[in-house]
Parts: structure tokens; C-alpha cells; sequence
């Protein structure tokens, strides 16, 4: 259920038939990542942190990259997608021949093939890679969560190619003003959606929360800034022995949470001052897509 000011009041409803399908599968449990209370799953001879926390179809892996180091993909068969929320970024991107230095916040996605960033200050770099690329699944550090795959997850049925071809694309943020009625930010490309949300300075009011489920997606929540209460019910079914408690569990940033489905979540910015929180779909999401104006590279990336 959302606020009737929430832009997602208008979006479509309709269960799946793959929901019905479920309905008696067991429901995973969330996932909560904190970078300050895990230990990461590599650290570079140069002394940058990365941690790879992983959902059914992708990885997140997060990077405190130290001026002067440099992350590496060779052989990377598909594109993936970098995340810069540092105000002070600056990278410097090597891919498909050409070089890109990007000095602000931003979404870039990286063609396939080699590629390397390197950082010109100390930057945060946050890499999307689908599960297509095993190497990186073998370092989630929640990789026990996914011993089994979770049958409520729709597999990823990669979206079109883009149209006009694979190459570097940077798209700045701040220079994208928020605007009434759309749903932050979302940039797409053929295996993910990226929802940049608006910025909250100090708490969300809790009179206006957004209580609301997936019949077959997960939703994977990246807070960059501030601190967040993820308020998460499992749904009643048949067997009481699969209920569950509430959780209501604070995370602070940086830090990684995977909302399986089809559990009833909202998340509420409690911290005092700027809050900034990035959703992430994989593969992206149908009813998303289907807004007028909300995917801001639509016209790049088609939807089928």
C-alpha cells in the first residue's frame, strides 16, 4: 500500500500467475549486508576493501578504491554497470579502446570485453555484474544464502541490447533535477534497473511509509548515506511452521539488503541528516518501464 502522494500509487497490481505458482514454496530470508560489521571478501595489494554480496541474478560488489588502484575486468563476456555516489568521485574508466574520466556522482555502464578503473582520488566504486560472470558469485560473502536457488525468483531473460550498439555510456546524476511524479532516478540496461531515490534530509515521516510486496522479483536496497530502518513481514500462509516474526532492522551505510519475495517491506530514512538510498532490479522491472518518463535512457535501452 502506498501513500496516495507516492508516484508507485498508480502502478498496476495484478498478481503473476508465477506468484499462484509459489504460493506454497518456502520464503527466503533477507539479507543484510554491513560493510562496517563484515569482513570483505578481498583487499587489494594497495589496501582497497571489496565486498561482493550477491542476490539470485547479480552481485554487488562494493569497492573502497585508494587513489592510484585500479578493479579489472578481463574477458567479461556482458556489460555491467558502475555506481559513483561520492561527491568528491573521480575515476578514470578504460574500455573498448577509448577513456572516460568521470569527476562526478554517476551511473556508467562498461561494454563487455576488457576494462579497468582506475581511481584519481580515493573513491567509492560500486560494480553491478549479473550472475552470468561465476567468478564473481564465488566471493558473495552471503553466498551460503544461495547454496539453493530461490524458486520464487524469476530467472534473468535479458532485455533488448542497446540500440545503437556497446560502448562506454556515462550518465551524470546531479545534473538531473527531481521532478513531481516520477520515481527518482532510474537508468536501465539490458540486466538491470538502477533506482537513484530522492535524497531525504533527516528522517522519512512515518505517516507516509510504502508498505508493499513482489510476487517474483527481489529488490536490492544500496544505502550510500545516512541510516535506514528495513521494516519487513513474511505473509501468512497454511503452515504456521514457516511464520515469522517482523524484523525491523536498522543498517546504516554502506551497506547491502536483499528483499526476497514475496515478502511486505518499506524502508524508513531515521537519520538526522542526508539519507540516500539506490534500489536495484535484476532483471529490470516490467511496470517500472511501462511509466512515461521514469526510465531517464529509455530510448538507449528498449524494453521487449
Amino acid at each position: 500500500m502506498y501513500d496516495t502522494t507516492d508516484p508507485r500509487s498508480a502502478l498496476a497490481t495484478a498478481p503473476k500467475p508465477a506468484a499462484a505458482r509459489a504460493a506454497d514454496l518456502p520464503i527466503a530470508a533477507t539479507q543484510y549486508v554491513e560493510m562496517a560489521h563484515t569482513a570483505p571478501s578481498e583487499v587489494s595489494p594497495a589496501g582497497s576493501p571489496t565486498w561482493y554480496v550477491r542476490g539470485q541474478n547479480f552481485v554487488l560488489a562494493h569497492t573502497d578504491l585508494v587513489a592510484g588502484d585500479s578493479l579489472t575486468r578481463t574477458g567479461q563476456e556482458h556489460e555491467y554497470v558502475v555506481v559513483l555516489t561520492d561527491p568528491g568521485t573521480h575515476v578514470r574508466i578504460e574500455a573498448d579502446g577509448a577513456t572516460h574520466d568521470v569527476g562526478e556522482r554517476a551511473v556508467v555502464v562498461v561494454p563487455p570485453g576488457d576494462s579497468t578503473i582506475t581511481a584519481l582520488a580515493d573513491t567509492t566504486v560500486a560494480r553491478l555484474v549479473d550472475h552470468r560472470s561465476s567468478d564473481v558469485l564465488e566471493k558473495a560473502v552471503n553466498g551460503a544464502a544461495y547454496a539453493e536457488p530461490d524458486a520464487r525468483v524469476a530467472p534473468l531473460v535479458p532485455w533488448p541490447e542497446p540500440v545503437d550498439g556497446h560502448r562506454v555510456r556515462v550518465y551524470p546524476i546531479d545534473s538531473i533535477p527531481v521532478e513531481p511524479g516520477r520515481f527518482g532516478r532510474i537508468f536501465r540496461t539490458s540486466a538491470f534497473m538502477v533506482n537513484l531515490l530522492d535524497l531525504v534530509e533527516g528522517p522519512r515521516d512515518p505517516e507516509k511509509l510504502s508498505p508493499h510486496h513482489h510476487d517474483d522479483f527481489e529488490q536490492c536496497s544500496y544505502a550510500v548515506e545516512g541510516t535506514f530502518v528495513h521494516h519487513i513481514r513474511t505473509p501468512w500462509g497454511a503452515r504456521r511452521s514457516r511464520w515469522a516474526e517482523d524484523e525491523h532492522q536498522e543498517v546504516g551505510s554502506p551497506s547491502v539488503t536483499v528483499i526476497p519475495p514475496p515478502v511486505v517491506h518499506t524502508t524508513e530514512a531515521v537519520g538526522a541528516g542526508r539519507n540516500q538510498l539506490i534500489d536495484i532490479f535484476c532483471p529490470p522491472r516490467e511496470d517500472f518501464s511501462a511509466q512515461p518518463g521514469w526510465v531517464l535512457n529509455a530510448d538507449e535501452y528498449p524494453a521487449p
